[in-house]
């Protein structure tokens, strides 16, 4: 069984034509909704792969019964939910211009309960973005973790960053977040991928390069595929891996 811990979301993409100043509007030309959050398209992903999966989530009174809702029912995802009642299931509502800058508003309705809510001792744990208090708490009682900090890496404090990352087996970040993580402990990349077992990271259009023992093992090279701008690694470089060691002797 691999638990997944982090947001359940909805997203709302829209297109605009540009991104307006502030006390000004702007026409909205397309808008879509997806099923999002990291940790549930994470446990999605793991489903698929023919692994079992249990999502530890918040979701508001709203979440019951939707598409959503059925669709994670569907592919056999458990879920281990702090149901909060009278609260919004996490949103996120991204603008897109026609230049390709984006602004993004996320609500975190549901999920401000993961601060109070007790941490369970999983045996093996996929940690996507969260409560940075919560996710140091799971990693602590858990006996194998996997980390992704996600946008959420900038809410860590030192010392909360230093705990979840002293407990991590597997840690996948981004480049912005390696350096990120890097400033906020004043260790080099180098000291960072050596305080876990496995790191991998996603370098934009340097490729991918993997991580062993702080020793770079791996690397997958872009050619030929346009630059696609930077975001931390997705759910299906995250699904794969995590299932994968999951099956391992």
């Amino acid at each position: 069984m691999i638990y997944v811990v982090g947001h359940t979301a909805i997203d709302h993409i829209s297109t605009v034509h540009h991104l307006p100043d502030r006390n000004t509007s702007t026409h909205i030309s397309d808008r879509k909704i997806f099923f999002g959050g990291g940790a549930a398209n994470i446990a999605a992903g793991i489903a698929k792969l023919g692994e079992s999966c249990t999502l530890v989530s918040c979701v508001g009174d709203d979440f019951s019964g939707t598409e959503y809702d059925l669709w994670l029912n569907h592919l056999g995802v458990r879920q281990q939910f702090f149901c909060v009642h009278g609260t919004h299931t996490p949103t996120a509502f991204m603008f897109t211009d026609s230049e390709g800058d984006q602004m993004t508003f996320f609500e975190w309705g549901a999920s401000k309960a993961f601060a109070t809510a007790p941490a369970p001792a999983l045996p093996f744990v996929h940690m996507a973005t969260a409560d940075p208090d919560f996710n140091c708490r799971v990693a602590e009682k858990s006996e194998f973790v996997s980390f992704d900090p996600g946008q959420d890496v900038f809410w860590y404090t030192k010392e909360q960053l230093g705990s979840i990352i002293a407990n991590t087996d597997i840690l996948f970040a981004n480049q912005h977040e390696v350096e990120h993580m890097c400033r906020t402990l004043g260790i080099t990349r180098t000291e960072l991928t050596a305080r876990v077992k496995t790191a991998v990271f996603t370098m934009s259009g340097d490729g991918s390069m993997l991580y062993e023992n702080g020793k770079e093992t791996f690397r997958i090279i872009c050619r030929g595929t346009p630059r696609v701008p930077d975001s931390s690694p997705g759910p299906g470089v995250h699904a794969g891996p995590v299932s994968e060691t999951l099956r391992e002797p």
